[in-house]
């Protein structure tokens, strides 16, 4: 897989290097994401301090295997402590950032189609980008979508790895006859889902982003889910339990459609964005195209946070810190699909709203 190189630093948005499968060739000018977080330079944060244990004078092969077991307890220890650390932290999924062709007909579409709210947009011109962000309340209580337009650029590859974005709206069928009216795309009529009863559609953005329209009653949080691909689902669910403190909400085993799917978050699906993780029978691996970007997670120390995720297996690609200008604290890391999220620190992010 190829590897992107390093954007340059600015003091309003942050880039950095990610591994993704090749994806047929656009002439970006700023082919990586842009958002609310800078690029800094790493800082190398220690995991753990562990004792050392002096040698049993007997034999020093068997003082090797004593000090070894003992080291190996305290470093249980303190990942034990990171790991009831995570349970406990205050976390929250904020938004999820992807890139478009068109900003104002983006808008134009969630806004009339789907009945979202832009609550802020901005552009930043020397950087040669803007981005919008919009949902279906206050960012900070609810969760978002952040949209970014790179001058110049009107297509993106979605990849196949990408699922959909989930929208819980009153009345499927009623939201499908309105994108159609507005010239949308519907690619699945309303109906039953697959072996179950919950009335589904799905329709297409403008740039090809699958949204699945799900009826349920009234919610305080329609934009209900982001659902990714994955090769081992019962890695990614002992990953995200463990290492970004998830639940696990239910999973479903489909044999008849040779797919199953896990349902993770931070609070009941009902009431809280959650992440859904689809396993394809024999599939191990996707194209993560490049247009999707990542999904940005409140934290109360992205310290500790860096941490845990390292110990967990999971990548940091970028060290924990403040960013410079801002000074709001970040750390970024991937999954073990190679999938990007980026933990905030939840006072500094309410610092950014204001």
């Amino acid at each position: 897989m190829a590897t992107l190189p390093i954007a340059s630093v600015s003091s309003s948005t942050m880039v950095f290097s990610m591994k993704t499968p090749p994806f047929p060739s656009i002439p970006l000018k700023h082919p990586y994401i842009r958002n609310s977080y800078n690029h800094l330079p790493s800082r190398r944060l220690a995991l753990f301090q562990l004792g050392s244990v002096s040698a049993i004078p007997q034999s020093e092969f068997l003082g090797s295997i004593v000090s070894g077991k003992s080291e190996n307890t305290a470093t249980a220890i303190k990942e034990q402590d990171a790991l009831n650390w995570v349970k406990n932290d205050s976390r929250r999924m904020l938004h999820v950032v992807y890139r478009v062709g068109d900003l104002e007909k983006t808008i134009k579409f969630y806004t009339e189609c789907l009945g979202m709210k832009l609550s802020r947009k901005r552009d930043i011109p020397e950087e040669q980008y803007s981005n919008a962000f919009l949902g279906y309340g206050p960012e900070d209580s609810h969760f978002a979508v952040e949209l970014t337009y790179n001058y110049g650029v009107d297509k993106y590859n979605i990849g196949n790895g990408f699922g959909h974005f989930g929208v819980a709206v009153n009345d499927v069928s009623k939201t499908v006859d309105l994108v159609k009216a507005k010239g949308g795309k519907v690619t699945r009529d309303p109906g039953p889902v697959k072996g179950g009863t919950r009335i589904i559609a799905f329709i297409e953005d403008p740039d090809g982003y699958t949204f699945e329209l799900l009826e349920r009653k009234p919610t305080p949080e329609p934009l209900c889910q982001v659902m990714l691909r994955v090769g081992d689902l019962d890695r990614s669910i002992n990953f995200y339990k463990k290492a970004f403190g998830m639940e696990l909400l239910r999973a479903k085993d489909n044999p008849e459609y040779k797919y199953t799917t896990a349902m993770m978050g931070y609070g009941p699906e009902d009431k809280n964005a959650v992440l859904e993780l689809t396993y394809n029978y024999g599939v191990t691996e996707y194209d993560k195209g490049n247009g999707y970007a990542q999904i940005a997670i409140g934290t109360d120390d992205v310290y500790k946070t860096a941490e845990a995720i390292k110990l967990c297996g999971g990548t940091i690609i970028l060290e924990p810190g403040p960013l410079p200008g801002i000074n709001t604290k970040i750390t970024a890391c991937l999954d073990p699909d190679g999938w990007k999220s980026v933990f905030v620190d939840n006072i500094d992010f309410l610092k950014e709203l204001e």
